[in-house]
């Protein structure tokens, strides 16, 4: 796994587990979706001002999103189509 595709990694992972969608997350960090899909792809080669705003919206050490995970962890399942309650 390449730097980029670890980051990418990490990156989903948190925002699934905060419950984010992408379009929550990249109205936070004010980059475009589609843009913030490819980076979780590791498609993209991502500034150093856009990796810290991505921390500052989850709330989390920059470290954090350059974490190797453990061998057989599996990819973080995509969220549920459709709104949430509350949106």
């Amino acid at each position: 796994m390449n730097a980029k595709e670890l980051f990418g990694w990490n990156l989903r992972k948190e925002r699934v587990a905060q419950g984010l969608t992408q379009e929550d997350l990249s109205s936070e960090v004010e980059v475009d979706r589609a843009y913030l899909g490819r980076i979780e792809r590791g498609k993209e080669n991502i500034t150093i001002n856009v990796i810290e705003k991505i921390g500052l919206a989850l709330k989390i050490p920059l470290d954090e999103l350059f974490r190797k995970p453990p061998d057989g962890e599996p990819m973080p399942l995509p969220l549920k189509a459709g709104r949430r309650p509350g949106k």
